[in-house]
């Protein structure tokens, strides 16, 4: 046991244990409605979009949270008047600002004496160099997330499965959007200090993705991604620790394996089940009806 006790004997290591945690538990959370809805490229463009306003932060010396928050605001604001302005698709306007917010970042960060290190600090955090300030920020961010993840709960899913569904149910599934954007801002702003702003994106998605393809209810997909999450950290930080890789890199790379891993098992037991007659051709459809459990609007 001493193998796994040895990387978080020091007080640093413990910082970056316990915030990990707090960070995975963010993620995985809000992360979930992410892939629920399909939206994993915007995720990705929202990582990216909060990179310019850090950098600002650290050249202009005010609170990375904050700039963060006004460059997501921005890449929110942009889509939506690219989108309501022009024919063009939305994923066109995402592509556009994904580009676009993460080039003028490095621009900006450029200008920084300390150029490459403070970049690799934005890109993939600092996982050993948490303080207990910014556990404290994490804390309040990751609460912000779960209560709104809480409250959001019946909107989301309608939302998730049905906007149609979802708005005649009188849900208001815009609000309920702009809300699910504002806690995936607050979940990325909150993890790039331990993960990094790209590297945040493999909690996000990873755990989330893995817990789909083995839950069958969606409390059920919420319990197995934050599981995912928690073990991520802890496995990455240990693997760190003992083959002296980069601590950020090694947590977000963890349930991008764990995916893969999970995805061969079972495509594995569904080709056996196939092969004896037990499952059906499997279909193409994503939400089956007899899954949606809102059930049909009268």
């Amino acid at each position: 046991m001493d193998w796994l006790l040895e990387p978080f004997l020091l007080g640093f290591q413990q910082r970056a244990l316990l915030g990990g945690l707090i960070t995975a538990l963010m993620t995985s959370i809000v992360g979930v409605w992410l892939v629920l809805r399909g939206m994993t490229f915007f995720g990705d463009a929202f990582v990216h979009a909060v990179i310019p306003g850090i950098a600002a932060a650290v050249i202009f010396d005010f609170s990375p949270y904050l700039g963060a928050a006004v460059a997501a605001a921005v890449m929110v604001a942009g889509i939506e008047y690219i989108h309501r302005s022009t024919t063009l698709s939305e994923d066109t306007g995402i592509g556009l600002l994904f580009v676009g917010m993460m080039a003028l970042g490095v621009v900006i960060i450029s200008r920084s004496d300390s150029y490459t290190g403070s970049l690799t600090t934005i890109l993939f955090g600092d996982a050993l160099g948490v303080t207990p300030q910014d556990l404290i920020a994490l804390a309040v961010f990751a609460a912000i997330v779960l209560a709104g993840s809480f409250l959001l709960y019946r909107p989301l899913l309608a939302l998730s499965f049905s906007p149609q569904k979802s708005n005649a149910l009188g849900m208001r599934p815009r609000l309920a959007h702009a809300l699910l954007l504002g806690l995936i801002a607050i979940a990325i702003i909150g993890a790039f200090q331990t993960v990094g702003t790209m590297l945040a994106f493999g909690l996000l998605v990873g755990p989330p993705a893995t817990a789909a393809l083995i839950s069958r209810t969606i409390p059920q997909m919420f319990a197995v991604s934050a599981v995912i999450s928690a073990i991520s950290v802890v496995t990455g930080l240990v693997i760190s620790y003992h083959l002296g890789t980069a601590a950020s890199a090694s947590m977000a790379l963890v349930p991008i394996v764990a995916f893969f891993a999970a995805l061969a098992i079972v495509n594995g037991i569904r080709v056996r089940r196939r092969r004896v007659g037990e499952l059906p051709t499997p279909s193409r459809a994503t939400t089956p009806a007899s899954l949606d459990p809102l059930g049909p609007v009268s």
